[in-house]
C-alpha cells in the first residue's frame, strides 16, 4: 500500500476516534474516566494534526479553498437568525 493512502487512512481513522471520543466525554458521569477520555482525546488531536502538517507538505492532502468573506458572513447570518 502506498504512502499517501496509508497517511489518509489513519487520518480518518483517527477523525473517527476523536468523534467517538467526544460522544464518550458528554455522557461520562465518572470524573475520573472523563478527564482520562479527554487527555486521550487531546493526545490524538495533537497526533492528527501533526500527521496531517506531514500530509500537506507530501502533497497527500488538500484542504479546501478558503472561504470568502461573503460565505463567511451568509454563515453566519444563518446561525444569528
Amino acid at each position: 500500500m502506498e504512502e499517501k493512502y496509508m497517511v489518509n487512512d489513519i487520518l480518518e481513522s483517527v477523525k473517527s476516534e476523536l468523534t467517538t471520543y467526544q460522544g464518550v466525554i458528554s455522557e461520562a458521569e465518572n470524573m475520573q474516566l472523563r478527564q482520562t477520555i479527554q487527555q486521550i482525546r487531546d493526545n490524538d488531536e495533537s497526533f492528527q494534526y501533526e500527521l496531517f502538517k506531514v500530509a500537506q507538505a507530501k502533497g497527500y492532502y488538500t484542504p479546501a479553498s478558503e472561504a470568502t468573506q461573503s460565505e463567511i458572513d451568509n454563515v453566519k447570518n444563518e446561525f444569528n437568525s
